[in-house]
């Protein structure tokens, strides 16, 4: 499995496998496995802990980015607001992204050490 491809089909919220089912069925909702292949979306609890670490890691960078390009040009008080609005918002919104990439480079990751 390529690196690449299965980065893309977990960035269209699709099948990290085969790309062609649909991870989720509601904003929140995550499909039990894929239409297509079967590959099973439920593993084992915990599994998706990895997927918050990715959703941080997004939201950090993401808003350090920000904060610290816009830090020149508007004082911090004022920064203040939108940032704790992006933290707060953002995660919620990436969210499905974050548990498609998870899922993604782990099978990634599953199918390159497997001999």
């Amino acid at each position: 499995m390529r690196f690449w491809a299965s980065i893309g089909r977990g960035l269209r919220l699709r099948c990290p496998r085969c790309g062609e089912g649909r991870m989720f069925r509601g904003f929140y909702a995550m499909n039990d496995a894929c239409s297509a292949c079967g590959l099973d979306f439920r593993q084992e609890h915990g599994y998706y802990v990895g997927a918050m670490y990715v959703n941080y890691l997004a939201t950090a960078v993401v808003g350090m980015t920000a904060a610290l390009l816009l830090i020149r040009h508007y004082p911090f008080r004022i920064l203040v607001g939108p940032l704790l609005a992006w933290a707060v918002v953002f995660p919620m919104v990436f969210f499905r992204w974050s548990r498609s990439l998870w899922l993604a480079i782990e099978l990634w990751l599953r199918s390159n050490t497997q001999a």
